[in-house]
């Protein structure tokens, strides 16, 4: 029997953290091209990815400055680009599918329902901001909701899975999300190798920790038996530890200054940093990193000869 092959994901710069927070948060076009090439040089074959407003570095879902990064990812390596249509909270649906809907990529997230998508505890850091935006739009998630409606995720599997050929990362912030996601397959509306993403540690969904990981697989075993792939991404400090657990349990793992800023007790300076650590960890449990070719098989994706850009 062949081994068992690990996808390393690195979520490039998200809309969680902000400019503030860490000197090393990719924010400009060049600097999200340049981390997500040396990340899968590092050995991710999946690479997540959102846009900034170049100016102030704030979560911006125009498709142009998607852009000016996407293509300089796709000629300089052979990663599976995987676009958010997630974005932030602030969002309208059209406008989180606005840059998805021009690129046709591979691979997008889709959040598997509405939830307090809770980022306000971040403020109780002291620090200096550098715009005014950041501390604004913390707060802010005291009182929004990421809105992703029955309706909304049956817009987006027909627009773009039926539509433009993509998969998707199930992003499962809790229980209930994956008996969401069972509901579009029982209806013919998904169908496998799922590649489900069990998000730990953000306030509004399930907490960061083993038994909650357990119980997330142990629930998703029931409702889809051998036809998912499962990968874990967990908030914060638990990054690394949990995502670890991940791989023992059978699982591929995420990383990225998306969900943590740290490499180790230290600032992470790039995202590469997380993937080799990621891959040092994989490489100590006997693991073999899958490359862009073999996530593709496992994920039975449409190449990145068929996007638009």
């Amino acid at each position: 029997m062949a081994p068992r092959k690990v996808i390393i994901t690195c979520a490039v710069t998200g809309s969680v953290h902000t400019p503030s927070m860490s000197p090393y948060l990719p924010v400009t076009p060049d600097q999200i091209a340049a981390d997500a090439i040396a990340a899968a040089e590092a050995g991710a074959s999946i690479l997540h990815l959102h846009a900034r407003d170049p100016r102030d570095g704030r979560p911006t879902a125009d498709p142009d400055v998607y852009m000016q990064f996407l293509p300089r990812i796709k000629q300089a390596t052979d990663a599976v680009i995987n676009i958010t249509t997630g974005g932030s909270s602030l969002m309208t649906l059209d406008q989180r599918l606005a840059a998805p809907l021009r690129a046709e990529p591979e691979m997008c997230s889709l959040n598997m329902g509405s939830m307090n998508f809770a980022l306000f505890p971040m403020l109780d850091k002291p620090r200096e901001w550098q715009h005014e935006w950041e501390p604004k739009l913390l707060e802010a998630t005291r009182d929004t909701i990421f809105k992703n409606t029955f309706a909304d995720m049956e817009a987006v599997l027909e627009r773009l899975g039926k539509g433009c050929g993509t998969r998707f990362e199930f992003e499962c912030y809790d229980v209930g999300h994956l008996y969401s996601l069972a509901h579009f397959r029982d209806r013919g509306l998904v169908s496998g190798p799922l590649f489900i993403q069990f998000v730990l540690g953000i306030l509004g969904g399930i907490g960061a920790d083993p038994d909650n990981l357990v119980h997330m697989k142990r629930i998703a075993d029931k409702l889809f038996g051998d036809s998912y792939q499962f990968s874990v991404l967990a908030a914060g400090r638990q990054q690394m530890p949990l995502i670890s657990i991940a791989a023992a349990m059978g699982g591929n793992v995420r990383v990225g200054l998306e969900d943590s800023l740290y490499d180790g007790r230290q600032l992470a300076k790039s995202n590469a940093d997380q993937v080799r650590r990621i891959r040092g960890i994989l490489d100590g449990l006997s693991l073999e990193v899958a490359t862009p070719t073999e996530a593709r098989d496992m994920l039975a994706l449409k190449g990145g000869d068929r996007v638009a850009f």
